[in-house]
């Protein structure tokens, strides 16, 4: 499914992207208010959300936080105001990822297709189906499902990435470079901090050990390491 949703009340800009993305093989739909934007992106009827941070009504960020209270579909924030506290909530609320305005509309298409990527899985073979497990932390890739003694952990696409590709390596140090690559899709900037955004709410979703330390580590100037209990 490529149809998109754009929740911007600039109507000009949304029918220049939507020509654009439409040369790129998206169909895009527009709904110019806050209200409008939840009751379709609650449709079940787009693969992603352009959300842009200042509208008239609701702010997108709080048509986020409506989002998110029923829906996991994958949202990418757009804002003209490049603030990192901005950034930061945005992704905090579950967006899978954020985009400054004005921005080139190459990058654009290139980060809706890393964030589909992410979310378009089939099931995989017999060996890969296995759940993956460290400590009380269980992940199944087959069904993306994670929990924690059994029980649920909501994650977003970023989220269940990122926690995968770190219990993968488990008790090594994963490079913050390549987590960027692997799990945003795009090449390591050091003035990027998205990473480390997802990283933290990670943190906060699947909770510490049972010494009470983090289950994920930074190592400074370097990565991150996900912890194995000590026996």
């Amino acid at each position: 499914m490529n149809r998109i949703l754009i929740i911007d009340d600039d109507a000009e800009l949304c029918a220049l992207v939507a020509r654009f993305l439409g040369s790129e093989g998206f169909s895009v739909d527009r709904a110019a208010d806050g209200r409008d934007g939840i009751g379709r992106a609650l449709s079940g009827s787009y693969a992603l959300v352009m959300l842009d941070v200042m509208m008239p009504d609701l702010s997108g960020f709080e048509v986020l936080r409506r989002i998110r209270a029923c829906a996991r579909t994958p949202v990418l924030m757009l804002s003209a105001r490049g603030e990192t506290q901005d950034r930061v909530l945005g992704l905090e609320l579950g967006a899978d990822d954020y985009l400054p305005k004005p921005y080139d509309p190459s990058e654009l298409a290139a980060r809706i297709r890393a964030i589909l990527r992410r979310w378009s899985f089939s099931p995989r073979g017999t060996a890969d189906s296995a759940p993956l497990a460290v400590d009380d932390i269980e992940l199944t890739a087959s069904t993306r499902a994670v929990t924690r003694n059994g029980r649920p952990i909501e994650l977003t696409a970023v989220e269940f990435e990122l926690l995968e590709v770190l219990m993968k390596g488990a008790g090594t140090v994963v490079r913050r470079e390549d987590l960027v690559r692997t799990v945003l899709g795009r090449e390591f900037s050091p003035y990027d901090r998205s990473i480390d955004t997802h990283v933290c709410n990670l943190r906060k979703k699947i909770g510490r050990l049972k010494d009470g330390t983090d289950r994920i580590k930074g190592i400074r100037g370097t990565g991150y390491l996900y912890a194995k209990s000590v026996s």
